[in-house]
Parts: C-alpha cells; sequence; structure tokens
C-alpha cells in the first residue's frame, strides 16, 4: 500500500513536471526592459555644472539676492516656510516649532541677532545645504523660494524690531 501511494505520488508528480511548458514563457508578450533601445536625449537636457556643486564651491558671503524689490516675495517666503521650516523652527521663527521641541538643542530662533546678522548668501546656503539637524534641501524647494524664505526671516527681524 505504501508503495503504491509513493508510485502514485511519483507519477502525478511528472505529469505537474511535463505539464507546465516553461519553454513557452520565452516566446510570450512581455517587458523586456533591458532589451528597449533608450530614446535620444536633447542637447541640454541634463544639466553638467552649476547647481548645489557650484553653490558649495562659492562663498557665501558673495551670493546675493537675485529677486527684485517687489514685496510679495516676503509672503511667498512665509508660504514656503510654512511647509518646509515651521514644523521645526515655529511659526514666528522662534525656534519652538511642534517637531523641533524633541530635539536637542532645540532648532535655532531664526529672529534672533545671531541668526539675522548672517549675510543673505549665509542664510541662504545653510537652507540649501543644512546644518545640523536642518535638512538640506536644495533639491527640495526651488531657488527662487528658498530666496523668499531668506526675505520673510529679514522680515521676522522688522517685525521684532
Amino acid at each position: 500500500m505504501r508503495t503504491l501511494r509513493l508510485v502514485l505520488t511519483w507519477v502525478a508528480f511528472c505529469c505537474i513536471l511535463t505539464a507546465c511548458d516553461y519553454g513557452r514563457m520565452k516566446e510570450q508578450e512581455s517587458v523586456r526592459t533591458y532589451e528597449a533601445q533608450l530614446p535620444e536625449m536633447p542637447s541640454g537636457t541634463v544639466p553638467v555644472e552649476g547647481g548645489v556643486e557650484r553653490l558649495m564651491a562659492t562663498d557665501p558671503r558673495n551670493l546675493m539676492d537675485p529677486l527684485g524689490e517687489d514685496p510679495r516675495w516676503v509672503e511667498r517666503g512665509k508660504e514656503a516656510y510654512g511647509y518646509y521650516c515651521a514644523m521645526c523652527h515655529g511659526q514666528r521663527g522662534d525656534g519652538r516649532g511642534t517637531v523641533g521641541q524633541s530635539f536637542h538643542p532645540l532648532p535655532s530662533d531664526l529672529s534672533s541677532r545671531e541668526t539675522q546678522a548672517l549675510s543673505d548668501g549665509e542664510i541662504f546656503v545653510v537652507i540649501s545645504l543644512g546644518s545640523k539637524r536642518s535638512p538640506p534641501l536644495a533639491h527640495t524647494i526651488s531657488e527662487e523660494d528658498r530666496w523668499a524664505i531668506v526675505r520673510f526671516l529679514r522680515s521676522l527681524a522688522a517685525q521684532d524690531g
């Protein structure tokens, strides 16, 4: 009886194996990722200079705010600050944001004399490349919005003064 069960199991196993036609799998329609040719890239699509590397090689004190004198930049900076910075630095930039309260040391008070003594370029570089616990945001926030945030931070000092 045991031998019969073993033979039947072996026959069933062989039937299952011969029923699978693995050879047909190569002939079916499917995506062949590595066989497709990439399209020709137009010239100038991928930047080969500038960006963060240029920023790291520049003295931050020499960076100049490229935005015009339109007061709407402060509002735009306030909006971007609310999205990216307020959770740690607080709505008023005082370093008392909800997330930032779990940090040691606490996030910087951005309206403080020390922070406000930095040049616009130095603040821009800290936003872009990060510092201590602050993450680098150059790839997250557009250059224009980072400069607008600098404008908003300058307005915090004007509100306190």
